[in-house]
């Protein structure tokens, strides 16, 4: 993940470990599993509404 983001793989840790601690995801080497769809897009910041919504309107 963190290569095809092109950041550090402990920035993918940390960010990986706070939403597991708020209980959006498990991680566990390298495997993510989404717990709380809802909470995740919610802590996730306005782009992803932007490019979900701009996504949904093309494939219409």
């Amino acid at each position: 993940m963190a290569t095809m983001l092109g950041i550090r793989l402990a920035s993918v840790s940390k960010a990986a470990n706070l939403l597991q601690d708020a209980h959006l995801i498990r991680y566990q080497r390298g495997q993510v599993t989404i717990l709380d769809r809802a909470g995740l897009e919610q802590a996730a910041c306005e782009c992803y509404r932007l490019i979900n919504t701009e996504l949904d309107r093309l494939l219409v």
